[in-house]
């Protein structure tokens, strides 16, 4: 039996398909959420779940929470003040500092995926050693091969990585909608969030595009609502409030109230907020209004407003060309989050399932088909290998992981790197290196279209294998509809031996083919932001103050340096630091784009 794993920054779930239904398991309170908490006392058993959520006032450097914020990073890559130590090199692999033993997050991951095992058996009462996974469809593939790992920690066979935004249109039923259906998925959990716009065909999913933020969730408002109650326990000046907030104990009792409030004003308009005994006999209690707490997360949750205007302009849609949009993730419970949401696609959205358990249950119905149990599905091998196509820069976009079953069905969206580039090389690759030179190559062809200005064209990329590991490479040109099919060898057949000196071969170069892939994808980004920011600052600069203005043309230089110096993580830092700065001008950017459009509306009709 294969159960369905969603391993969420704040809580996961397991569920199982049986009798013709998805049965999420509780574990031996009764609950279906286990908090992804884990405490690590000095001695005895480690905690997971609740009994660790209750420790972390009571030992905040031994209990580790939101670690999928850090699977599969690297030191200063996160940003945040956490109550327990994170340790390492700049540029090395996160690790968890508890007592004097060092901790990774897939090890931590691993604790709950345990522990979410051990429920499903006890519940079952059979071994369980099989899951589907879900990850947020924003995750790079360090990210999906350390959550693969912290499976393999736990015991379980993790049996298909699967995208949060699928299996949410799972759990909604939209895969029974008519072929062609657009389906807007709205993600926002705890630590991370995610904007997918999918397409059915044939019963499949296509993920037309997506957009999103590792670090970006309801714990930031949660850290916004932490700064707000120290300010208001009696602290005023800046110095002090900072004490009180690395005092990991202190800081540890704020979140638990803040946490607690956000919760509570889902469905209150005020809440009362006790805070007994904070530091020595002190003592504090107040109000906290619902108007306030949106005041604070509003400038939080104005974020993915850019993240979602990019992700339907990748996808070539506008809003109302929707037919769905559904929300996912703990935080979307939030009064303010639907609001927004409803503002920016024009419409109210779906709320038919519980946001917490739709990724699980959409995990389930897919380990469901795996198992047969749902539908007849063929599953007769798998890909050894990840296959996927060369990208701009010389890397290898996997576009089938490794290990994915058969037949199967996938594809993505890519443009011209180049303004007036008249075709796009299709070279299909085999294997797990980062740079497409050090692959197999399978084919290659070209598809032709239109000069057009850079990344206007479009080109959809789909991978096709078939039960006897035939692979078919369909390349269409989105503008005219024009395509092209090539038929290439077996995918499938490939020699034990072959197979295994690619994946020694791949984690012998892991480290610098990582680094190599940082400092293109990082340049590639630098080089396209570089003249877009100076556009949009002729376009509405104007609407910026001066301090705004020289914050971006100060980040901007200190990307042209780092461009210069070969340091993946300086470029990649500075790179994520001028986005920060030019968030501001991006949302111009889109409202004035929506202000030509009403103007123009408003000329038609006239």
């Amino acid at each position: 039996m294969i159960v369905g794993i969603d391993l969420g920054t704040t809580n996961s779930l397991v569920g199982v398909y049986d009798s013709g239904f998805v049965t999420l398991i509780a574990d031996e309170a009764g609950e279906r959420l286990t908090p992804s908490v884990v405490h690590y006392p000095a001695e005895g058993e480690v905690l997971v779940g609740r009994t660790a959520v209750r420790m972390r006032t009571l030992a905040p450097k031994r209990t580790v929470y939101s670690a999928k914020r850090f699977i599969g990073g690297r030191v200063g890559e996160e940003e945040g003040r956490f109550d327990y130590p994170v340790v390492g090199q700049p540029g090395n692999p996160v690790r968890f500092r508890i007592g004097d033993v060092m901790v990774s997050p897939e090890e931590v991951s691993a604790q709950v995926l345990r522990k979410l095992k051990m429920d499903a058996e006890r519940a079952l009462g059979r071994p369980v050693e099989k899951a589907v996974v879900t990850v947020p469809a924003y995750f790079n593939d360090a990210q999906r091969n350390a959550t693969k790992k912290a499976g393999e920690l736990a015991g379980l066979e993790v049996v298909r990585i699967l995208n949060e935004p699928t299996a949410a249109a799972l759990a909604y039923g939209l895969d029974r909608l008519q072929d062609r259906a657009r389906v807007a998925v709205y993600d926002l959990g705890g630590g991370t969030f995610d904007i997918s716009i999918l397409e059915l065909n044939q019963g499949v999913f296509q993920v037309l595009a997506t957009n999103g933020d590792t670090r970006l969730g309801g714990d930031d408002i949660d850290a916004a609502l932490v700064e707000y109650l120290a300010e208001q326990s009696g602290v005023t000046a800046r110095e002090e409030r900072e004490r009180r907030l690395a005092d990991p104990s202190v800081r540890a009792r704020l979140r638990e109230a803040a946490v607690d409030a956000k919760h509570r004003l889902s469905e209150a308009e005020q809440v009362d907020v006790s805070l007994p005994f904070l530091e020595g006999s002190q003592s504090q209690v107040f109000v906290i209004t619902r108007e306030l707490l949106e005041k604070l997360a509003r400038p939080i949750l104005e974020r993915t407003r850019i993240r979602c205007a990019r992700a339907l302009a990748d996808a070539g849609l506008r809003a109302d060309e929707l037919q769905e949009v559904v929300l996912v993730g703990g935080s979307t419970r939030m009064p303010v989050v639907r609001a927004l949401v409803a503002e920016m696609f024009g419409r109210t959205p779906n709320t038919t399932q519980n946001p917490d358990e739709a990724v699980a249950n959409g995990a389930t119905l897919q380990a469901a088909i795996l198992d047969g149990a749902l539908r007849e599905v063929v599953l007769l091998d798998v890909t050894p290998l990840s296959l996927g196509i060369e990208t701009f820069g010389g890397l290898m976009n996997v576009i089938v992981p490794r290990n994915t079953t058969i037949p199967f069905k996938a594809g993505e969206m890519f443009t011209n790197a180049v303004a007036g580039q008249r075709s796009m090389l299709i070279r299909v690759l085999q294997g797990e290196r980062e740079k497409a030179d050090d692959n197999w190559e399978l084919g290659r062809f070209e598809i032709p279209f239109e000069p057009l200005p850079k990344g206007q064209a479009r080109v959809g990329v789909q991978f096709e294998i078939d039960a006897n590991g035939i692979l078919k490479v369909l390349a269409r040109d989105m503008n005219t509809g024009s395509e092209k099919v090539v038929e290439m060898a077996s995918a499938v057949d490939v020699s034990d031996e072959a197979v295994e000196k690619m994946l020694e071969d791949s984690l012998e170069h892991a480290f610098e083919d990582m680094n190599a892939r940082i400092y293109t994808e990082a340049r590639l980004k630098a080089e396209e932001m570089l003249p877009s920011v100076e556009k949009a600052l002729a376009l509405v600069g104007d609407r910026l103050s001066a301090e705004n203005i020289h914050a971006i043309r100060s980040a901007m230089e200190d990307v042209r340096v780092a461009m210069h110096s070969n340091a993946a993580q300086q470029l990649k830092k500075a790179a994520a630091i001028l986005d920060d700065c030019t968030q501001v001008l991006a949302t111009l950017l889109v409202e004035s784009a929506m202000d030509a459009v009403s103007q123009n509306a408003g000329g038609v009709g006239q």
